[in-house]
């Protein structure tokens, strides 16, 4: 008897059969560093509204380039050897301090997704140790947005979401609250 070489045979090894797609193949999920709502929007599913953190937590590392550039500034002024060799080490230190902070920085908002889906609320931090937070739009129940002075001239706020019993989520330091907060009550 001959060994069936034809395309039940391929399609059996492929996992193919009963309408099973392989394991190995990513191209249904879209790119592997996509960002995370793509990866879990439900069919019929669409994004209304997308943020992340403000461009205010770039401040601290920005803070200390002026305070480097700053201490560089001061350094031509001064006519001993002791005092020059110390504001440039200072200087040297706070151009680090600053690229630390704005890595940092940028890290954050590049790993941070707000969004307003037709469906819920998706909040993802994180990249290795991922932290998310859903709610259906349904369950929610009120959403509260604080808002300091400074966040008010800027445009950035803390907004809570509280649902139904116990889910409740505080997003910090988040762009533009208030549109934010219209697009999840307003339905």
């Amino acid at each position: 008897a001959k060994r069936q070489r034809g395309p039940e045979k391929a399609a059996i090894h492929t996992q193919r059969v009963a309408g099973k797609q392989p394991r190995f193949r990513r191209r249904d999920r879209g790119p592997p560093m996509g960002r995370y709502i793509d990866n879990i929007l439900q069919p019929g599913e669409k994004i209304l509204y997308s943020t992340t953190i403000h461009a205010i937590v770039y401040g601290p590392g920005l803070v200390c380039l002026l305070a480097a550039a700053a201490a560089l500034a001061g350094a031509h002024g001064v006519p001993n050897d002791t005092a020059v060799m110390a504001l440039l080490g200072a200087s040297i230190l706070l151009v680090l301090l600053a690229g630390v902070l704005l890595a940092r920085a940028w890290f954050r908002r590049w790993t941070t997704e707000t969004d307003v889906t037709t469906l819920r609320l998706v909040y993802k931090e994180g990249f290795i140790r991922r932290q998310t937070f859903e709610m259906s739009l349904d369950k929610i129940e009120s959403v509260d947005v604080s808002q300091g002075i400074a966040g008010r001239l800027f445009g950035w706020g803390d907004v809570t979401v509280m649902g139904v019993g116990e889910g409740r989520k505080t997003i910090r330091m988040i762009a533009s609250p208030i549109e934010f907060r219209n697009h999840i009550t307003a339905r």
